[in-house]
């Protein structure tokens, strides 16, 4: 569906100019909508609105928890089927443990109902986060997630990683879990010797999925490194199916955003969305400004070049839309 479209010609990132991290960017009936772990008072996940994809307005938060699911809400995706919108998200404390859920509602902008579920059973997997739905050409709905993995060989390393699962509902997995990929780069790496699970693990961590079908193929781009500082980028593994069987080579450095230094630090954790013009793909992502000060929304447009998904940015500098 093609945007309602305002008297614009471009655009100058950070789009939004608070703290917004995770975003996710959604359209509906011509207008954008953004959710995202960000500031926000008396709920959690905040809302923006956009009818022209540059200029944002808050809307409050997407929900306002019955029970108390955790002190950390993290990474909200909405999914749109049968007339409702699903959000996904994680809830927890810290790396202590985080559970996924989704909760429901009759508008896009909220106010979502947590619908009480446990995606994935945390006696299992007590570390379940960014969950992002995908839905296919033949209606079937997927969601992939990142997960923690102890075991490590010579072609994958300990850390948080990439899976994908179908969904039977859209509130219910099938339990079929797959692996999309596992991290094998040095610049993936999270924390060297980082205590977890009562051991201490040269950590590498691939978070924040995001699927996109190109030409009969399908794209998990994903972020990895430390979102902190200057490793974390993002790339991407690909399939013929959601369920894979999934690949990519080892990088020395994440080939779709990285960081521009002394303009652009740690780019990352990324959706995607057609563009006003109905045809254009951008990549939407947080990024940090040189001072770490706060992690905002950004938007650039995607390159599907024949060596690949490549994003022209992150830019900082007035760009055409």
């Amino acid at each position: 569906m093609q945007a309602t479209r305002e008297s614009i010609s471009s655009y100058t990132n950070p789009v939004y100019d608070r703290y917004f991290a995770d975003p996710f960017v959604f359209l509906h009936e011509g207008i954008y909508y953004a959710i995202g772990t960000g500031e926000v008072d008396h709920g959690v996940f905040l809302v923006l609105r956009s009818k022209d994809f540059a200029h944002w307005e808050p809307l409050g938060p997407a929900m306002v928890p019955d029970e108390p699911l955790g002190t950390d809400h993290w990474a909200p995706e909405v999914a749109y089927a049968d007339g409702k919108f699903y959000m996904y998200f994680s809830a927890g404390f810290g790396d202590a443990g985080h559970r996924m859920r989704v909760a429901v509602s009759e508008q896009p902008e909220g106010p979502y109902v947590d619908a009480g579920i446990d995606l994935v059973d945390r006696s299992v997997h007590p570390f379940a986060i960014d969950a992002s739905p995908f839905q296919d050409d033949d209606g079937q709905w997927y969601l992939f997630y990142a997960r923690d993995f102890l075991d490590c060989d010579e072609t994958c390393r300990p850390g948080t990683a990439l899976v994908v699962d179908r969904l039977v509902t859209m509130t219910q997995l099938a339990g079929e879990e797959r692996v999309v990929m596992r991290a094998s780069s040095e610049w993936q790496r999270f924390m060297k010797d980082r205590p977890m699970y009562d051991g201490v693990y040269d950590w590498h961590t691939l978070e924040g999925p995001c699927v996109r079908k190109r030409n009969g193929r399908y794209y998990c781009f994903y972020s990895g490194g430390r979102w902190e500082n200057e490793t974390y980028g993002v790339d991407y593994a690909e399939a013929s199916h959601p369920l894979g069987p999934w690949s990519a080579p080892t990088t020395e450095a994440p080939r779709v955003l990285r960081t521009v230094p002394g303009k652009v630090l740690g780019p990352g954790h990324n959706s995607m969305v057609v563009g006003p013009d109905g045809v254009t793909d951008y990549i939407v992502y947080h990024a940090w400004d040189v001072e770490m000060t706060a992690r905002r929304m950004c938007i650039d447009r995607m390159e599907w070049t024949p060596e690949g998904p490549r994003c022209l940015g992150p830019t900082s500098t007035p760009q055409p839309l």
